[in-house]
């Protein structure tokens, strides 16, 4: 039988499982090459035989998503695959025109076919679009059953940015593990409050091994998803974060409706700040599509000591990048400190030095904020030399990471924090019953 050809479009994540999961061991499919996009950088790799398995002795190599049509044509490739998420759902069907008029079918792979079962229970935190909240709930869900006496394993969605079999299974229980593993600037966004809050997490490329190795150590798996992906592991409940500072997107984005459409619980974050209209958005749209979910109010409370030194002064605010990017947020925790606090806010973008300055060309809506890009040594150079060569006297950051520990500028940085608050004790009311059912 003569294999089906198979791309997978992808961005380094979502893309690796989907071939784990589907077509990994399985000879009546050749994958001719994974194409990327929406990260710097991760173009031009293999994704390595020692991860590809059988069949692939050199690999499968991983090209610019530019590159569809005419790889669809020479291959005469018969499935092109989706496999990253953050997609307006228009964006969706442009990518899958260009599919099918180059001659191959369009495929959207579904949860039950790639969800792995765990043999502990598994609790889900995904969310409507990137920079929604899923964090905070996820260290905010971490800390209740920790402090209810269970061991929890916190699985992030992948970010593997670097040496792909360095990176198949990781473990992460220290800052000093993330300087040992080289984490990008992105990695540590997303693993360093957890560690900082007392947590392990794992990650990596592979994610059944990752699950096995979590189960060992955990009472209960907590999945931290990227994006608005959904969960890689099979739930037995599932948070879906949903932001009324974009409010509609939950049904027009992809895979963040879905998500919206699957949610046992729907938590609208941001309600301390964000407009009442917003609010009310979500909890209408949620009604109609998913009515069987619970629907609680949330907030975000903010921490930033020696704030009030930035009154009067020029100051660059920067956001966490992939909020901001390809989330399509144009502020974030940072700007709303900067505001409280009577900071002058400057603009970044005359500053802007090397892929800095591309990144505002790419992301246009990039006006008074700079996005914590760092998917590489040099780009973490170039956020420096944006700021070096600013006039501001401070830097606020709201990324999630310390970015103090990481770039050295000559102004004063002022680091933000955020913390889920659940607003009425109601997620903490369906995290106990989520205990006397599944985690005795």
């Amino acid at each position: 039988m003569v294999p089906q050809k198979v791309v997978i479009v992808g961005a380094a994540g979502r893309d690796f499982h989907n071939f784990n999961t589907l077509y990994r061991g399985h000879p009546e499919y050749q994958v001719v090459a994974f194409t990327a996009a929406q990260i710097p950088n991760i173009s031009g790799r293999v994704y390595p035989p020692g991860l590809a398995g059988p069949g692939y002795p050199k690999g499968i190599p991983i090209l610019p998503e530019s590159e569809l049509a005419g790889l669809v044509r020479k291959e005469a490739v018969d499935v092109v695959v989706l496999s990253y998420s953050d997609l307006a759902n228009a964006e969706v069907m442009h990518k899958a025109s260009i599919a099918l008029a180059a001659g191959a079918s369009f495929l959207l792979a579904g949860p039950k076919a790639t969800m792995l079962p765990s043999t502990k229970p598994v609790v889900a935190v995904c969310a409507v679009r990137t920079g929604a909240g899923k964090s905070p709930l996820t260290r905010y869900v971490s800390k209740y059953f920790r402090d209810h006496g269970r061991k929890v394993a916190i699985v992030r969605h992948p970010m593997p940015y670097g040496d792909l079999m360095a990176q198949a299974v990781q473990r992460f229980a220290t800052l000093e593990d993330l300087d040992r593993a080289h984490c990008t600037i992105e990695e540590r966004e997303e693993y360093e409050p957890h560690i900082r809050d007392g947590a392990v997490v794992f990650a990596g490329v592979d994610y059944e091994p990752i699950l096995r190795r979590a189960e060992a150590e955990a009472d209960i798996v907590l999945w931290d998803g990227g994006n608005n992906d959904m969960s890689f592991y099979v739930p037995n409940l599932t948070f879906v974060v949903a932001d009324p500072y974009r409010a509609g997107h939950e049904l027009s984005y992809y895979p963040g409706e879905a998500n919206f459409r699957l949610a046992d619980v729907i938590v609208i974050s941001k309600t301390d700040s964000a407009p009442a209209e917003g609010v009310r958005t979500i909890e209408e749209n949620a009604a109609k599509v998913n009515p069987r979910a619970k629907v609680f109010r949330a907030g975000l409370k903010l921490t930033a000591p020696e704030a009030d030194r930035l009154r009067g002064h020029r100051t660059i605010v920067i956001e966490d990048g992939p909020t901001v990017t390809h989330g399509g947020l144009g502020t974030g925790a940072g700007s709303l400190v900067a505001a409280r606090h009577g900071a002058e806010v400057i603009d970044p973008r005359p500053f802007a030095a090397g892929s800095i300055a591309g990144v505002y060309r790419e992301y246009p809506h990039l006006q008074r904020i700079l996005p914590a890009m760092g998917y590489g040594d040099s780009q973490v150079k170039d956020l420096e030399e944006t700021i070096r060569r600013s006039n501001a006297e401070f830097v606020v950051d709201g990324s999630p990471v310390d970015l103090a520990h990481l770039i050295h500028v000559p102004q004063p940085i002022i680091t933000v924090r955020y913390e889920f608050d659940d607003l009425g004790g109601k997620v903490a009311g369906t995290l106990a019953e989520f205990l006397k059912t599944h985690a005795k």
